[in-house]
């Protein structure tokens, strides 16, 4: 029992962060029907506004500590942050430890002002092509961020620890009644989940409840319609754009605690985004969210340490292999519209 629980602590991780991506590629082609390579380097870009803001709250200046020395016995020269200046040291260093979370807020406009430059740069003048022709400049797009990105923060890693009231291991046994010490499961990863499923329900809400949401969801079923009735609904695309742009990038911001930048890692994420979409069915929000949990599930039990003994290598395939039963069974996806991938 200790074993299936964690294994589903671990699937509903990977799956929130497989829905929160594929939740903003299902945006993208279910308003405009444009297929976006360029997705996980959105989720990349995310990720380092995190690592950009905690470098500019860690900006400092030199000072010489006369009450420390060095071996010679020389004052001590300290790096001091210039929060440490503006708000005192105590204040200061909670808000660099918090930099993860804060880069919530400085993430979103950059996300959305990012999302927008993209679509009416670029993407517009896609709109009535194939869909190879998207896909081949869209990815090479992408392929051009992740060299930015490399060029500007290297290479390597960069670690981007999560604040560190949230470091550390919740007791699951304890709570549901299992010996205790049985089942630890990180604190930042169940803040990861909580937080996707707070940002997916907002989504589905400003959908569902706004004006302009159901101006889209009308645009979404017939665009030319729509048209007619004097609303500017390319208008309406291109925020909705910058939405899906910010969720990509929400999800990259709160994922650095996780897994460390690093400019590969929006291309780790892509092809499993794509095939989450189409598991789920191509321009189905639910059909992307539905499917994003349960491909998150199923490798998580694909990555027990029986499974890849009876079947080696499973844990890395298992999500093809599900792709493929779909795509034969049901081409439009577990929630796609009928006629959607079907011809």
């Amino acid at each position: 029992m200790d074993q299936f629980i964690l294994q589903i602590l671990n699937g509903l991780d990977k799956g929130s962060a497989y829905a929160l991506i594929a939740l903003g590629l299902t945006l993208i082609f279910g308003t405009l029907g444009v297929v976006n390579f360029a997705h996980g380097a959105l989720f990349m870009m995310g990720a380092f506004c995190a690592v950009t803001l905690s470098r500019l709250l860690t900006l400092s200046h030199t000072i010489v500590d006369e009450t420390r020395t060095d071996f010679l016995g020389n004052p001590l020269k300290v790096e001091v942050p210039y929060l440490y200046d503006i708000f005192g040291e105590s204040l200061g260093a909670s808000i660099i430890d918090w930099a993860v979370p804060l880069s919530i807020l400085f993430a979103i406009p950059i996300m959305i002002g990012i999302g927008v430059i993209m679509e009416r740069g670029l993407i517009k003048h896609f709109y009535n092509r194939p869909h190879a022709d998207q896909i081949l400049v869209t990815f090479g797009l992408a392929i051009v961020v992740q060299e930015i990105i490399k060029y500007y923060f290297g290479a390597n890693q960069i670690p981007t620890p999560a604040p560190e009231a949230f470091i550390g291991s919740f007791d699951f046994g304890a709570v549901v009644g299992i010996e205790a010490n049985k089942i630890i499961y990180p604190y930042w990863r169940i803040i990861y989940f909580l937080f996707a499923m707070l940002v997916i329900a907002g989504v589905f809400a400003f959908l569902q409840f706004t004006t302009f949401g159901m101006v889209v969801r009308a645009g979404m079923a017939d665009r030319e319609t729509v048209g007619l009735l004097g609303i500017n609904i390319d208008r309406r695309f291109t925020i909705m754009f910058g939405v899906a742009a910010a969720v990509a990038g929400l999800a990259g911001v709160m994922y650095t605690p996780i897994n460390p930048p690093n400019y590969h890692m929006g291309m780790d994420f892509l092809v499993i985004s794509f095939v989450v979409v189409v598991v789920g069915g191509m321009g189905s929000l639910p059909g992307a969210v539905l499917a994003g949990f349960l491909l998150g599930i199923l490798e998580s039990f694909a990555s027990l340490q029986a499974v890849i003994e009876a079947v080696p290598g499973i844990n890395q395939i298992i999500i093809y292999l599900v792709a493929i039963l779909i795509l034969l069974t049901r081409p439009r996806g577990l929630m796609g519209r009928k006629g959607v991938m079907e011809d």
